[in-house]
């Protein structure tokens, strides 16, 4: 055992982590943190941020830009993750539904900014993107755990190739 073992057993019934964990306030209390982190991003890029990056140096300038897109798409990256996760626990998707989502909103490594880069930038900026970085490893993790409770979807036969089954297995019976 590894010691993340997150499926166990209840009265004889298995217990889906991923199931009871976004219903649980755990989730309430990261959704909540999450989408804060993205509008105090949103409302930093947009006001204080503009300004603060019209103060850096020249060489500082493209690593605001770079620094602040990535930010921008993690943050969104982990907004879509939440939202889709919520929709799950509010019974507006399936499981499987949010296992498909996430084939098409993917949950991608947060590549580090090199160090002098990142020490360029200014201190509200850097603060964000420690925060962000650490919400999307803990998501990260989450994410991994849930996937291993969710079964892999099975293909299904279609009806018309259960019914001709079903035919071919009448006329060898009647062969016989």
């Amino acid at each position: 055992m590894n010691g993340f073992d997150v499926t166990f057993r209840d009265d004889q019934d298995w217990v889906d982590f991923g199931r009871s964990y976004v219903n649980s306030e755990a989730f309430k209390a990261l959704f909540r943190d999450g989408m804060t982190l993205v509008e105090e991003t949103a409302a930093y890029l947009d006001g204080e941020g503009r300004d603060e990056s019209r103060l850096v140096s020249r060489d500082a300038t493209l690593s605001y830009a770079a620094e602040s897109m990535r930010l921008t798409t993690l943050l969104m990256q982990i907004a879509s993750w939440l939202l889709v996760q919520r929709a799950v626990a509010e019974g507006e998707m399936t499981p499987a539904e949010a296992l498909q989502e996430k084939h098409r909103v993917k949950l991608g490594t947060a590549e580090p900014p090199k160090q002098q880069d990142f020490n360029l930038l200014p201190m509200r900026l850097q603060q964000l993107i420690v925060r962000a970085r650490r919400l999307h490893s803990r998501i990260l993790h989450l994410d991994a755990l849930i996937a291993e409770d969710r079964p892999t979807p099975q293909p299904v036969e279609s009806p018309v190739a259960a019914q001709q089954g079903l035919l071919r297995m009448a006329f060898r019976m009647s062969e016989g």
